[in-house]
């Protein structure tokens, strides 16, 4: 797309369910080719179908590769209709023109909830409890039951979900402590602690929060296992490759916590007609559940509405604010002038190219907007109406571009 398209020819492909307010904001901006699906699509297909998209909207389960990006000839901008981006190649869209955008908010609340809840039962001993009743067995008993309130919760990860985790869980009257790599302000009477170890000694409940970079694969396993309390629990609603599972499975085998709770897994199935193994499968203190730590009504609403507005923003006027993979700029309104779009690869000399091509034109520029993020550089500038076409030829030829598009 390097010239301004019609919105009626835009076409976008929404993948995996995401929420109808997502369609519903596209539509209420004016863009009617729309093409919401509610499942996942294979490799293959997923080629095929990219070639004349413009704008892609994704959950976790679709893989967007280079290959992806080779294909998508028209594509300019993709929507992760959720927290993370590990399932697409960042790179690639960028050395492609794309432009990657996420929802890293919308729904911590409903994670910090499903967080808490878990906590509750694991205390209470509700999941072994659960596993004996369905097998006929009458195992009530106070045992090792215990209230909430008064237990140390300790997070590790305080970013926005832990951050809301924290503010929730004194709300029931717990105390937190955390652990981050950064220096993370806290909020309410939440301590932070220095040393993970620290950390796993004091707590009585460890949720983990942390992305998945190679720093925290294989974060939890059995030495830090070994320093909880024996009768705390641990709950992993981050990524699937921070715990390390058989060792997990083998420490509530042997009695060294009251009880775990998983949400995510090194591997997942793609669709819910594949089958699912964790080692965790038969354990009755280990609560398990299918990703489904930001799966909320609400959530998802949010989600939609919040990445599609991303995207239509970037379409309509080239802002690029929030994006995770290329310089971010926000931009005003351009009314009365053509905006030109220009990525390019962030060397010296581009600049002072694409300003001759507009003096050299004799285009007067109205405004200039630029900003660059490692590799890249993104320049916007607004010139008066007829003089763009001819700007934007010349630009594509400049040395480092990457892709250049016109706004009218």
């Amino acid at each position: 797309m390097s010239v301004s398209l019609a919105k009626d020819k835009i076409k976008v492909l929404l993948l995996e369910g995401i929420h109808k307010t997502a369609v519903e904001a596209f539509e209420a901006a004016g863009y009617r080719n729309v093409d919401r699906r509610s499942g996942t699509v294979d490799a293959r297909e997923l080629l095929d179908l990219v070639h004349d998209v413009h704008f892609l909207g994704i959950r976790s389960r679709t893989q967007l590769t280079a290959d992806v990006f080779a294909a998508a000839e028209r594509l300019v901008g993709v929507g992760a209709f959720c927290i993370g981006t590990n399932q697409i190649d960042l790179a690639a869209a960028a050395a492609h023109g794309v432009a990657v955008f996420n929802a890293p908010f919308s729904n911590t609340r409903s994670v910090a909830e499903l967080v808490l809840a878990e906590a509750i039962l694991l205390l209470r001993g509700v999941p072994e409890k659960n596993a004996k009743a369905h097998r006929g067995e009458w195992a009530k008993s106070v045992g090792t039951s215990r209230e909430i309130r008064g237990k140390t919760l300790g997070i590790v990860g305080y970013g926005n979900i832990g951050k809301q985790l924290s503010v929730l869980a004194e709300g029931l009257g717990m105390r937190v402590l955390f652990h981050d790599t950064a220096d993370v302000l806290p909020l309410g009477n939440a301590q932070p602690v220095l040393h993970l170890d620290e950390l796993l000694t004091k707590s009585d409940v460890v949720s983990l929060h942390v992305p998945d970079t190679p720093q925290t694969h294989g974060l939890f396993a059995a030495p830090q296992i070994s320093l909880m309390k024996e009768d705390a629990v641990l709950i992993n609603a981050s990524r699937g490759s921070v715990v390390d599972l058989e060792a997990l499975a083998a420490a509530l085998d042997g009695g060294m916590l009251a009880g775990a709770a998983v949400d995510v897994y090194p591997t997942e199935p793609k669709s819910n007609d594949e089958p699912f193994a964790s080692p965790l499968q038969g354990v009755d203190r280990a609560l398990l559940t299918p990703h489904i730590g930001g799966s909320t009504i609400e959530a998802q609403q949010n989600i939609g509405a919040e990445v599609a507005g991303k995207l239509i923003r970037y379409s309509d006027n080239g802002s690029t604010m929030t994006a995770v993979n290329v310089p971010e700029v926000a931009l005003p309104p351009h009314p009365g002038a053509h905006r030109i779009l220009h990525l390019h690869r962030n060397v010296p000399g581009v600049m002072a190219a694409v300003n001759r091509v507009f003096s050299d034109l004799g285009v007067n520029v109205e405004a200039q907007f630029l900003q660059t993020r490692g590799e890249l550089g993104y320049v916007v500038t607004d010139v008066g109406r007829g003089s763009s076409a001819e700007a934007l030829a010349a630009l594509q030829s400049v040395h480092g571009t990457i892709r250049t598009r016109v706004l009218y």
